[in-house]
């Protein structure tokens, strides 16, 4: 097993405390977001933390019933984070579990209007997924959506003003995944058998040229986003176009800052690593209490949220054996910068 930490980090200040595993945080004009993958048991997806302590279902209890067809409710709510545009952009996998077959219409990206506390806009992306696709995480360039399946190899390419969408490096090697390794031992199902998660984090850079992409046990790569928005490209026109960026550890989630910095979640070693855009390589942070730090969210005052989801040590990816520590915290600390305009405010 790798060496783990034993200092604690002063400049980590615990925030928020969950009794379930919670993979997602978001702010968005003073407000809180989270979201939870219902890797522990059902319940709530989607909530807002209020200033009392308590969670609220979001954007309402309708769309956090259990069970019901997605017309008005979430499958499997995999992330969320506040867009450029200021709403909030909530990604329902489609998919019960990763490795679970699509919910016909359940693939979704959803628009809340946090205004309003209402869904503004939801983007099917049936025509994207295949029978098996776990839709991962998004990111924004202009009017263009990126998404990642983990599920099924690839990406998922989405005009935002007419909700086409296009799949695209299906099955590149730069999105397939192989065994994940968290605190030194690989990621099982409850059959015993290794699982792989395939592409999953996405950034993409400042100045909106490179999407960063990768599968969970990495590396990650690259490729312009001119040609990912091109429609009239080949496959293998496109695949000609992705580069090797650098060779990242099994990542639980990153984060992108206004000076092309890359955060990645080193899942192996319970630390955060800053990758910056000539490839130069420093530990951010180290500390045992970051086990499996997930979807990470760099706010408008350059702190970044980490949320230490413990996700490799559920049942889904434990061999069967739940060993959760709870209560599941989400941590913060100051960064250099604060967060690409083109990503988010």
């Amino acid at each position: 097993m790798s060496r783990l930490g034993t200092e604690e980090d002063p400049r980590l200040t615990p925030v928020l405390v969950e009794d379930r595993v919670c993979t997602g945080v978001t702010t968005l004009r003073g407000r809180v977001f989270l979201s939870y993958p219902s890797a522990d048991g059902p319940g709530v997806q989607v909530a807002e933390a209020l200033p009392d302590g308590g969670r609220n279902p979001y954007p309402d209890a309708a769309w956090n019933e259990p069970d019901q067809p997605p017309d008005g409710t979430f499958v499997h709510v995999n992330g969320l984070r506040a867009g450029p545009d200021g709403r909030l952009w909530i990604i329902d996998s489609g998919s019960p579990q990763l490795g679970g077959e699509q919910v016909p219409g359940g693939a979704r990206l959803i628009a809340v209007d946090v205004d309003a506390d209402r869904v503004d806009r939801v983007y099917h992306l049936d025509d994207a997924v295949r029978p098996h696709s776990y839709v991962d995480d998004v990111r924004f360039h202009g009017g263009t959506a990126y998404l990642t399946d983990a599920g099924t190899p690839g990406l998922i390419v989405l005009d935002l003003d007419s909700g086409r969408c296009r799949r695209v490096l299906d099955g590149h090697p730069s999105t397939v995944g192989g065994p994940v390794v968290a605190d030194g031992r690989a990621l099982r199902d409850p059959g015993g058998a290794e699982v792989c998660l395939n592409a999953d984090q996405l950034e993409v850079s400042p100045d909106g040229r490179w999407l960063y992409y990768q599968p969970a046990s990495g590396g990650m790569s690259r490729i312009g986003t001119r040609w990912l928005d091109d429609p009239t490209l080949s496959a293998e026109e496109l695949a000609r176009r992705v580069e090797p960026w650098w060779d990242t550890p099994s990542t639980g989630g990153t984060a992108i800052d206004a000076l092309g910095t890359i955060y990645v979640s080193d899942v192996e070693r319970r630390r955060v690593l800053a990758v910056g855009p000539d490839r130069s390589v420093r530990t951010l942070v180290a500390d045992p209490r970051l086990a499996w730090v997930d979807a990470m969210w760099l706010d408008a005052e350059g702190h970044l949220w980490l949320p230490a989801a413990q996700l490799h040590l559920t049942a889904g990816l434990n061999g069967g054996h739940s060993a959760v520590d709870y209560p599941v915290r989400i941590y913060r600390m100051p960064v250099d910068a604060g967060p690409p305009p083109r990503d988010h405010a």
